[in-house]
């Protein structure tokens, strides 16, 4: 009959061998789903560029036109925008840029500036509500394949807060993805917002003298919000590339984990077994002698 010790090493030889399924199954899903997620990240690249080019030349010939999304003013309630996670099990994914994200939030409560946060994921909301910051709006279940939909809801509101005063310049808080090894949390000014270089007039700008029709201030009202939108969808999309890989790298690394585990706690089982027929042996032999010697 097996010892305690032994039955308590095979039962959690099984724990950890049913844990080594989940980790596993999340790996595989975590790595078909990053062609999808970088291929979108790569699609929406051309699309940004050219609306920039656009913005560019348009700005050049409205000969400097303002605009209320190009408006500069004294910050006095600054935006926050923090694009992490809705769910766990990405290592340091969330944590990193919510890190980043809180070190630029004190450094505005110091310099007398208040701080309003708009939230995606579920991770950055509950990070934030526990410590009791002031949280204007959170967006929920957007991570995993975030939507041009998705990307228009969060940037309207965004430029309605601005543009009712709500906020006086919004900064965003996202994960670059680069490789799948390398994602980096980046900061980025969103509103407002800042002209493309070349624009109004500056080195680099387009020499071709335009036809434009309607006036290009007119063109530029319609420009600048989808630009905004095309902005957030970027950011939502290397966000959901960087959080994919992040995940297939945290997952990865608790399979061969538990899988070393196994091995251990195998060698463990093995050694109680070996103890245990030894002692069998032993009382055996023992028996066998103490009945010859009554003989």
């Amino acid at each position: 009959m097996a010892s305690a010790e032994l039955r308590d090493t095979r039962r959690r030889i099984k724990s950890v061998q049913s844990t080594m399924k989940i980790t596993r199954a999340m790996e595989l899903i975590a790595a078909s789903r990053i062609p999808k997620a970088t291929a979108r990240v790569e699609a929406s690249k051309p699309y940004s560029a050219k609306l920039v080019e656009v913005i560019r030349n348009v700005s050049a010939a409205s000969g400097g036109a303002s605009h209320m999304l190009l408006e500069h003013r004294e910050v006095k309630n600054a935006g926050v925008l923090i694009v992490a996670s809705d769910r766990g099990l990405a290592g340091a994914y969330a944590s990193s840029i919510i890190r980043e994200a809180e070190k630029h939030i004190i450094g505005l409560e110091k310099s007398g500036t208040a701080a309003r946060l708009f939230v995606v994921g579920k991770k950055a909301q509950s990070y934030f509500q526990y410590r009791k910051y002031h949280i204007e709006r959170s967006f929920l279940g957007v991570t995993d394949t975030p939507g041009y939909g998705d990307a228009r809801a969060i940037a309207n509101i965004l430029m309605d807060a601005y543009a009712s005063q709500t906020v006086d310049s919004v900064d965003t808080f996202y994960t670059q993805y680069r490789s799948a090894m390398t994602q980096v949390p980046l900061q980025f000014q969103l509103l407002p917002i800042v002209a493309p270089e070349g624009a109004a007039g500056s080195e680099g700008a387009a020499s071709v003298d335009y036809s434009y029709e309607p006036s290009p201030t007119a063109i530029l009202d319609r420009l600048l919000p989808r630009y905004v939108e095309s902005m957030v969808f970027s950011m939502l999309l290397e966000a959901s590339a960087s959080e994919h890989s992040a995940r297939r790298r945290a997952m990865k690394a608790a399979t061969e984990n538990a899988d070393e585990l196994i091995r251990i706690l195998t060698r463990i089982a093995n050694r109680a077994r070996q103890a245990e027929i030894t002692t069998e042996i032993s009382e055996i032999v023992g028996g066998a002698e103490g009945l010859s010697q009554q003989t």
